[in-house]
């Protein structure tokens, strides 16, 4: 017998937190995922800051 593939399970186990997540606690959910979103954005900002200072040099 074949074991499954722990991408497969690890990706179920995932799912199955984040609507048990969001069931129990959505404003906290909607707050972790708004800053998530601020992180990426900002990350995203700097990155585009310092391609354009090295092309300005």
């Amino acid at each position: 017998m074949s074991t499954p593939p722990i991408k497969k399970i690890l990706l179920w186990l995932l799912t199955i937190f984040l609507i048990y997540a969001i069931l129990t606690s959505p404003s906290e959910a909607a707050d972790i995922v708004g800053t998530a979103g601020d992180v990426i954005g900002n990350g995203v900002t700097n990155i585009g800051r310092f391609f354009d200072s090295l092309i300005a040099r």
